[in-house]
């Protein structure tokens, strides 16, 4: 029985890539969730007027994966002291969130958040969002695995 966990760190490019790496891991899928717009289009995310983030639905397998795992890598790969930006990338869009699909998903991303905090790893305070997870809206075909595609000079980590 496979588990689902969305992630919004920043662009979703380099997030896919590194999530679909995970031992574990049985499927990924770039999106958008968290807006009001249903089914939108890359340009309208971009256009800001959606409300969605970039995200990645990870599907898992939590005999091989656990959810702390998982959050574990979503720390450890952006920041999330940064409000609506990531890198270069800057806009709603790119902001960091945790969709959480349960009330464990839920508990399990506000203990790791607490626990990341009081590390003092960051000076700035953690602004990732942990809400509900709502629609996920997959993003168009060439979104898909795209630095597997393209290779990692096209993205703006």
């Amino acid at each position: 029985m496979t588990a689902k966990a969305t992630f919004g760190a920043g662009c979703f490019w380099g997030t896919q890539a590194v999530f679909e790496k995970i031992p574990g891991v049985t499927a990924t899928a770039a999106g958008y969730e968290g807006g009001t717009k249903p089914n939108p289009t890359y340009e309208e995310v971009c256009g800001h007027a959606t409300g969605h983030a970039e995200v990645v639905q990870v599907e898992f397998d939590p005999a091989l994966v656990s959810y702390n795992t998982l959050l574990d890598v979503f720390w450890n790969n952006h920041n999330p002291t940064s409000l609506n930006r990531q890198g270069p990338d800057v806009g709603t869009q790119y902001r960091s969130a945790i969709f959480y699909h349960d009330e464990e998903q839920k508990e399990l991303a506000e203990q790791s958040k607490e626990v990341l905090s009081d590390t003092g790893r960051f000076k700035q305070p953690i602004v990732t969002q942990i809400v509900p997870a709502s629609t996920f809206w997959i993003a168009e075909d060439y979104h898909q695995s795209y630095l597997d595609k393209h290779g990692l000079a096209t993205c703006h980590v």
